[in-house]
């Protein structure tokens, strides 16, 4: 589990494909950057871009980890040299300064603004008809990894058939600490959805 607060960004200094043809995944090397690695062991998990990662290999400073064929699919930016934001797995001692992050991506988004407006900047993302449902005003959103709040939800088509639009605030620490920084119109992102509203959506669905 993790909490959706970015403790450092990272860079994948290699992209390596595993043996085993087209189908096969590819070790990413990852320069840590200011991500202590003194307490990480082989076997342990790391967030990379809010994908949930096993730490196969360690030197000081970086990291590798292995990811699949299947991960690759799923995901964006774990495929290429570029940085990259990180979060070690959540212990019971730290606080809960985001919310609970599985690091497991739903789905992938595309930014259709960005712009800055007085001090911070808008973040607008396209979600796909899969996710459209569990996005709500003020509700938690992951995106590339941060842990952001909703402040407006725009369905497109009746019911959100097309999917929606929802918008997020993203103060100056956040653009300064993260890679949100990098995003660009078009751009695709990993998306999260709430833990309990993936759970209230499974209670009502039961049954009908």
């Amino acid at each position: 589990m993790f909490t959706g607060i970015v403790a450092a960004i990272g860079k994948i200094s290699s992209v390596q494909p595993l043996d085993g043809g087209a189908d096969a995944g590819v070790r990413l090397h990852i320069d840590a950057g200011g991500l202590p690695l003194a307490d990480v062991a082989l076997g342990d998990s790391i967030a990379i871009n809010g994908a949930c990662m096993t730490v196969v290999e360690k030197a000081a400073g970086s990291f590798c980890v292995d990811v699949s064929r299947e991960s690759l699919n799923c995901t964006v930016g774990l495929d290429s040299t570029t940085e990259v934001n990180l979060e070690k797995a959540l212990t019971l001692a730290e606080r809960l300064g985001g919310h609970l992050v599985s690091g497991h991506v739903d789905g992938l988004g595309v930014v259709h603004k960005f712009e800055a407006v007085g001090e911070s900047w808008e973040l607008v993302v396209e979600a796909p008809q899969n996710l459209a449902k569990y996005l709500a005003l003020k509700g938690s959103i992951v995106v590339n990894g941060v842990s952001l709040t909703v402040n407006r939800v725009e369905d497109l088509g009746a019911g959100a058939a097309q999917g929606c639009r929802f918008s997020i605030n993203l103060i100056p620490h956040t653009i300064a600490m993260t890679t949100l920084r990098n995003l660009v119109v078009g751009a695709k992102v990993n998306l999260e959805i709430d833990l309990i509203a993936r759970y209230v959506e499974r209670m009502l669905s039961v049954g009908k």
